[in-house]
């Protein structure tokens, strides 16, 4: 790269940055996934818009080829392999296991359904579907099959994060039914790629080295690295050297299924698992990493989406509906169909088919190399891609949609005099949870000690401080009828193991019915939504009694 090279690619990824940031901003004022407004913003500037209005700067700015192009494109290649890595330490997964019937059921069913779908249709009507003169029928049925079968885990862990969906446990068995069908999705797309020549080994064996690397990675791999996570934070700068490290073991594990012949992803995903489910792991170190890649790294993946294809030339209104319905039909209603099969219940299993619709990168990598191969043509191509970004749009606005109630519960009205405690008596989290669940559970003439196991349990596996002051330990309790609320006020402050690192005053332990995933998700929204407000928790501290808090809650909760 010349000097001239170097100054059109910082200023192609400073402005992806720049629009990407700024309309995935908007996007939330909106209630929308920045998502959104990041892969907008592609559009806008690749050859839809810009290429259109401004071609020569078009050209310039983000050339189709060339080492810019070249550059940009590894650039994005390493913000997505972070951010899969970042999606894959949020995943908890003693929840993945305890949840493992349903998201056994949703990824099964999930796969099959849709790859009927795609099946029949490409049987039916190859030529409306854009099969190339001379392409193999057998691979492009195949092809378009596995295309609309696959998730995007990128997308749906972005979706969830920004749905504040991803630790409860209904986004737990999303993220664990897609972990499962993107492995089976990767194994089949390996079958395409060894097909048409393009993977870099038989399929046997790639089948083979993703399945063991999949199982090592899980446990040895998991040991290994929280055998060694104490040691990296006694001889590194802190938080530089486990960031550091964190990058250096997603690079290479992306590096390694890349050697083995599928995508990198898969690989930074699984390491990302390895790494969060150690002990050591402290939560401002998540928060750091999480920081790092999703507001400087993941815009520059998802804005360059829309730089590689040019929508309004090659758009086909008909085909784009075509595939898109077929695609929405198999994948909502065969997830939907395998979480009530599991047992969810009918609003949550809705949610489920929908967070799983969201497609994305995988769609676009099959299309451009059975584009490259002669099997599809460029319409095609671009109706995946739009089905792809149609998907990853709807998907949390539907999901918001099928989890709605007709009132959602809210904080004030589960208030309770005998569980609200002021001052909360402890100088531990532990000793903070024994004593507000013994109250709540003596409240509710609940088994108290059964109801303090069931707290401690759910707070080993996960920390549930929230920063700036708050902490949110919850527990399903079996046979409770509905969902308890209880609030302590520590003046000293306890340590939740927040992110921010600061000490936590204001506790909310939650108790829900085993069935009842609506409840947590409305309650800690509604505590996100009142208490992001310093003012508001400046004035909770100076509370005295039960009355001021109901107060607070009802009036200035009531205008947040």
């Amino acid at each position: 790269m010349n000097a001239h090279d170097s100054l059109m690619l910082l200023l192609a990824l400073g402005l992806l940055l720049l629009v990407g940031r700024g309309l995935g901003e908007l996007a939330l004022r909106f209630r929308q996934p920045p998502i959104l407004g990041e892969i907008l913003a592609g559009i806008l500037l690749g050859p839809t818009v810009l290429g259109r209005l401004a071609p020569a700067m078009s050209a310039s700015v983000f050339p189709a080829e060339g080492p810019v192009a070249v550059a940009r494109h590894g650039l994005a290649m390493f913000a997505v392999t972070l951010f899969m890595f970042v999606a894959g330490m949020e995943v908890d997964l003693s929840t993945v296991w305890r949840r493992g019937r349903a998201a056994l059921a949703v990824s099964l069913t999930g796969i099959v359904v849709p790859f009927a779908f795609g099946l029949v249709a490409a049987l039916l009507m190859p030529q409306a579907l854009g099969r190339e003169t001379g392409a193999d029928p057998t691979v492009f049925v195949l092809f378009f099959a596995t295309a609309l079968s696959i998730s995007a885990l990128p997308v749906i862990a972005r979706t969830l994060l920004d749905l504040n969906l991803y630790k409860s446990d209904l986004g737990m068995v999303v993220i664990a039914a897609a972990i499962v069908d993107d492995l089976l999705g990767w194994i089949i797309f390996a079958v395409i790629l060894a097909l048409i020549g393009e993977g870099g080994r038989d399929v046997g064996s790639t089948v083979l080295l993703v399945l063991g690397y999949a199982a090592l990675m899980l446990t040895l791999g998991r040991w290994l690295i929280d055998r060694s996570l104490p040691f990296l934070q006694a001889h590194l700068s802190w938080p530089a050297g486990v960031l550091g490290f964190a990058i250096i073991l997603a690079l290479f594990a992306g590096a390694l299924t890349e050697w083995i012949g599928v995508h990198a992803l898969f690989g930074a995903f699984l390491a990302g698992v390895a790494l969060g489910d150690s002990r050591h792991l402290r939560e401002r170190m998540r928060s750091t990493i999480d920081q790092f890649v999703t507001a400087g790294l993941a815009p520059l993946f998802f804005t360059t989406i829309g730089l590689n294809v040019d929508f309004a030339a090659n758009f086909d209104a008909t085909l784009v509906a075509l595939v898109l319905v077929i695609a929405c039909l198999g994948k909502v209603l065969g997830c939907g169909f395998g979480a009530r099969w599991a047992g969810t219940p009918k609003r949550e299993a809705w949610a489920v088919g929908f967070g799983m619709n969201a497609r994305g990168a995988m769609e676009i990598i099959l299309g451009l190399i059975a584009l490259r191969a002669g099997i599809i043509g460029e319409r095609l191509f671009v109706a995946l891609v739009l089905m792809a970004i149609a998907t990853s749009v709807m998907s949390g606005p539907l999901m918001e949609l099928a989890l709605a109630r007709p009132r959602p519960r809210r904080l004030v009205d589960l208030l309770v005099p005998g569980m609200f405690k002021n001052p909360l008596l402890a100088t531990t989290s532990k000793d903070a949870i024994l004593h507000l669940a013994g109250a709540m559970a003596q409240e509710a003439r609940l088994d108290v000690p059964a109801v303090q196991r069931a707290v401690l349990a759910r707070e080993r596996i996960q920390a549930t401080g929230l920063g700036d002051g708050l902490a949110v330990p919850y527990a399903r309790i079996p046979g409770l009828p509905a969902p308890l609320l209880g609030v302590g006020i520590s003046r000293t402050g306890l340590d939740f193991d927040a992110p921010d690192g600061r000490p936590v005053h204001l506790v909310f332990l939650l108790l829900t019915p085993p069935d009842d995933d609506g409840a947590q998700i409305e309650l800690m929204a509604d505590i996100g939504r009142i208490f992001r407000h310093a003012e508001i928790r400046e004035r909770a501290m100076e509370i005295s009694g039960f009355t001021e808090l109901r107060a607070l809650l009802r009036v200035d909760g009531a205008h947040r």
